[in-house]
C-alpha cells in the first residue's frame, strides 16, 4: 500500500481491498476519496504483473467514463446547438436506417434507444467504420424508444461521440480534452492516445485483468485481450477512458462546484438536469432490475432494492448520489449531501456474481470509515 494514512483512516476499506487481493479477485487497486477538504489516496498490489500500483497509475475505467460524454453533449446543449429531443438522425442521417429514425438524444442518454447489440472488439477498426456499424444495427424487435429500458454497453456512446463530432468538427477525444479534461484539471485523462504516449507513461500504465472463478483451482489473472498498447489509439467513448483515480475525483469536484455556480464546465441548472432522474421505475432489460437513470449518468436507485440494484453506490449513499460504474472493475461518483467523492478501480474482472458484493461492501466500508454510516 502506498499511503499509511489510508490504512489508518480508512481501515475497513483497506482490509476489504487486501482481502480481494488474497482471494485473487484483483491483482491491484487504486482508491481516491475526497471528503470535504480532506483527500485520501491509496494503491495496493500491482498495476500489471511485476509493476507496483501507485495513486498515479492510469487505469482503463470502461463505462465509468460515460459521464464525460454526457458533459460533452451538455456543453453543446447549452450553446443551443442541439435539443435533447432531437432525433439522432438530425445529426447522423444514416443512423435512421433499420427502424431507428425515432431514437432521440434523450433516448441515448437514458438507455432507452433499443439498439444494444454487441459490436466487434476494438481491434484496429477505424472510427468511421465503427460508427457505420452502429448505424446499421436494427431497432430491437418490439422496442418503442423511450418506453423500454436496457443499458447499452458501447453502441449508444459511439453515436453520442459522432453527434459531438458532426456538430463541432473536432474528434470526440479532442473535444473531451479541450472542453472537459483541461478545464477540470484532469491532466492524465484520455479517450485515445498514441502508442508513443502510451509507452511514455511507462510503469504508470495499468492493465485490466480477467480473474474468473475456476472449478479446478484458484483464480488466475490474465490481461483482457483488448486492453493493449495497440488499442490505445482507438477512441470508444463508452469504454476507452483511461485516467488516474485523482482525475475522476477532479471531474466530480468540478461538477459539484458547478452545482454551486462555478460554471467551469456547465451552468448549475444543466448539472442539475444531468443528475436528476429522467428514466424512473423502468425495468432495465440488460441488468434485469428496475433502475432509475439520469442523462448519461447513473443515479441512486437504492429505493428499488438497496442490496440488489446492480452497480449500486452502497447503503449509506444519499438519494442525490450520482456517477457511473465500469464493468466488473470500477466506479466513481459524487454524494453531494455527504460532501463525498469516491473513485475506485479494482483491476480484476472477477465475474458479476463476485464483483457486485465486492464493490458494494467496499463502498459501505468507505462510508463507515468516514463516519457516514447511517
Amino acid at each position: 500500500m502506498s499511503d499509511d494514512r489510508v490504512a489508518s483512516d480508512l481501515p475497513r476499506a483497506a482490509r476489504h481491498i487486501e482481502r480481494g487481493l488474497t482471494d485473487g479477485l484483483h491483482i491491484g487497486a487504486v482508491l481516491a476519496v475526497r471528503h470535504g477538504d480532506r483527500v485520501y489516496e491509496g494503491a495496493w498490489g500491482e498495476a500489471r504483473r511485476g509493476v507496483a500500483a501507485t495513486p498515479r497509475t492510469l487505469c482503463l475505467w470502461l463505462s465509468s467514463g460515460k459521464p464525460v460524454g454526457a458533459v460533452c453533449l451538455a456543453r453543446l446543449w447549452e450553446r443551443g446547438l442541439l435539443q435533447l429531443d432531437d432525433p439522432v438522425a438530425r445529426f447522423v442521417p444514416e443512423f435512421a436506417q433499420a427502424g431507428k429514425q425515432a431514437v432521440t438524444l434523450r433516448h441515448i442518454l437514458t438507455h432507452t434507444g433499443g439498439f444494444r447489440q454487441p459490436l466487434p472488439a476494438p481491434v484496429a477498426q477505424p472510427w468511421h467504420e465503427i460508427v457505420q456499424a452502429v448505424c446499421r444495427l436494427p431497432l430491437e424487435p418490439g422496442w418503442v424508444p423511450g418506453n423500454k429500458a436496457g443499458y447499452h454497453a458501447t453502441s449508444s456512446w459511439i453515436i453520442l461521440g459522432e453527434v459531438v463530432r458532426r456538430i463541432d468538427g473536432r474528434p470526440f477525444e479532442r473535444f473531451a480534452r479541450d472542453e472537459v479534461f483541461d478545464p477540470a484539471g484532469m491532466a492524465d485523462a484520455h479517450f485515445a492516445m498514441s502508442i508513443e504516449a502510451y509507452d511514455g507513461y511507462g510503469p504508470r500504465m495499468g492493465v485490466l485483468h480477467e480473474t474468473p472463478p475456476r472449478a479446478d483451482g484458484p483464480r488466475q489473472a490474465s490481461p483482457v485481450a483488448w486492453d493493449t498498447r495497440e488499442n490505445a489509439p482507438l477512441c470508444r467513448p463508452g469504454s476507452s477512458f483511461r485516467a488516474t483515480a485523482a482525475d475522476l475525483v477532479a471531474f466530480y469536484r468540478t461538477l459539484l462546484a458547478d452545482l454551486a455556480g462555478a460554471r467551469t464546465l456547465l451552468l448549475a441548472q444543466t448539472v442539475e438536469a444531468l443528475v436528476a432522474p429522467h428514466r424512473v421505475g423502468l425495468l432495465d432489460h440488460t441488468f434485469k432490475h428496475v433502475m432509475d437513470w439520469g442523462l448519461g449518468i447513473m443515479v441512486n436507485s437504492a429505493r428499488h432494492g438497496v442490496s440488489t440494484v446492480p452497480y449500486r453506490f452502497g447503503p449509506h449513499a444519499s438519494a442525490r448520489t450520482f456517477g457511473h460504474a465500469g464493468a466488473q472493475s470500477s466506479t466513481a461518483f459524487a454524494d453531494p449531501e455527504n460532501r463525498l467523492i469516491v473513485a475506485v478501480h479494482l483491476n480484476g474482472m472477477c465475474g458479476e456474481k463476485d464483483h457486485q458484493p465486492r464493490m458494494a461492501d467496499l463502498l459501505t466500508s468507505v462510508y463507515e470509515d468516514l463516519g457516514l454510516g447511517r
